[in-house]
């Protein structure tokens, strides 16, 4: 269903571009969408109508699951709180509750983030929306907002930053509205959005691959890695590949990021003789194919593929297991 486009009168509004389309929303989201202020937003149903565009927007904000779910109960517990006599519109005051406390909790967490053990990535979710999947120019946007190669990107960018990317580029707020949420002029926004595009232009993949291109590719690899085919395996890296595995040290990874064809084609033929102990399934994750490898019908590990020219660039591996629910708990796609 497509989402109404936003008409409050104090609270932030998206007049100019519609939201991208809630894919869990249902009926209840239509409450109070004329401006009326109705007994419903009292209820706990009111606020779970928009608990998959808060998840969406934390996780973008936060890169985890759990940090996200974790804000996205922070904002119920002060929406449950408050007397909201002057909410007209629902969704763009919990937006605007979900943004700021992302914004802090991100703050909170770059100490910890300095600290982890060994290379450090987004956590991995599975994307794969089957029949309920939003038309293919959404489809795009959101795959691309929700990629592991950007979210990587937004880790270098400012909290303000990366609020501003995350708001006009996944979920189509206007400056104005991001002023509101972020209580900054629409100048001051617009500055940030500049920044922050700036820099995840000049980061981010060089290439746009097609879906199918970047299956086969994923498939072939798989096989050569699976079969410790080492010349197959070089054929298909690209000479300055990189391998960045993030295991907080909870598990077996290489703890420092790994260059070079060579090197990293050894790595894969060298733990080759462990695969026929796993299942391979490949599976969309955040937005693009990838690897769901199981042990014991659990997830153990995720590989996805950074794809250009052809041949592999980037391959990251998250086999932490505290980043892994995502890919394992069923919960429908961001």
């Amino acid at each position: 269903m497509p989402s109404p486009r936003w008409r409050p009168s104090r609270e932030p509004r998206v007049n100019n571009r519609p939201l991208p389309r809630a894919r869990h929303l249902d009926s209840r989201s239509a409450v109070g969408w004329d401006g009326a202020v109705t007994a419903d937003l009292a209820s706990g149903d009111e606020f779970e109508a928009h608990r998959s565009v808060l998840t969406g927007v934390a996780y973008r904000m936060l890169g985890r699951i759990s940090d996200a779910e974790d804000v996205v109960q922070e904002a119920w517990l002060r929406w449950s709180a408050d007397a909201r006599t002057d909410v007209r519109e629902p969704r763009a005051y919990l937006v605007r509750v979900t943004t700021r406390l992302a914004i802090d909790r991100l703050r909170q967490l770059k100490a910890r983030r300095e600290a982890y053990v060994g290379p450090w990535l987004p956590e991995p979710v599975v994307t794969d929306y089957g029949p309920a999947a939003p038309d293919t120019a959404e489809r795009a946007l959101l795959a691309e907002s929700v990629s592991l190669a950007v979210l990587v990107v937004l880790e270098s960018l400012s909290p303000l930053e990366r609020a501003v990317f995350v708001l006009h580029e996944a979920f189509g707020f206007p400056y104005a509205e991001i002023a509101t949420v972020l209580d900054r002029s629409e100048a001051a926004v617009r500055q940030l959005a500049g920044r922050a595009r700036r820099h995840v232009d000049e980061r981010r993949p060089r290439y746009d691959v097609d879906p199918v291109e970047r299956r086969d590719l994923t498939e072939r690899f798989l096989a050569a890695a699976g079969g410790g085919d080492l010349e197959a395996l070089i054929a298909l890296l690209a000479p300055d590949v990189r391998l960045v595995a993030d295991s907080g040290g909870r598990a077996k990874a290489p703890l420092r990021v790994m260059e070079g064809a060579d090197k990293v084609a050894r790595f894969f033929a060298g733990v080759s003789g462990d695969a026929a102990a796993y299942e391979f399934r490949i599976t969309e994750v955040n937005g693009a194919a990838g690897v769901l490898v199981l042990s014991g019908g659990k997830p153990d590990l995720v590989l996805q593929l950074e794809v250009g020219d052809g041949a592999v660039e980037r391959v990251h591996i998250m086999r932490n297991p505290d980043k892994l629910v995502g890919v394992g708990s069923g919960r429908p796609p961001l």
